[in-house]
């Protein structure tokens, strides 16, 4: 599943959640993100800056398919 990469200024990379990529349209080279711990079947993390929380996993982490599907279906 492909889905938006970033890279924070500490060289980390995520790939963004693909229902929630509307969510980081305001995110520009100078937003603060922070990286905080998620309780989600679907990400490991969560990105929030700018008043958006996106779900994220380390590049290269794999998208667990089924629950990234019952998600994107909202449910």
């Amino acid at each position: 599943m492909q889905s938006h990469i970033v890279e924070l200024d500490d060289g980390s990379r995520w790939q963004i959640f693909p229902g929630d990529l509307d969510l980081t349209l305001n995110w520009e080279p100078e937003t603060d993100l922070m990286v905080l711990d998620a309780d989600d079947e679907v990400a490991s993390h969560v990105l929030v800056g700018s008043g958006a929380k996106v779900r994220a996993r380390p590049v290269g982490d794999s998208w667990p398919a089924t629950q990234v599907k019952d998600a994107l279906k909202g449910g």
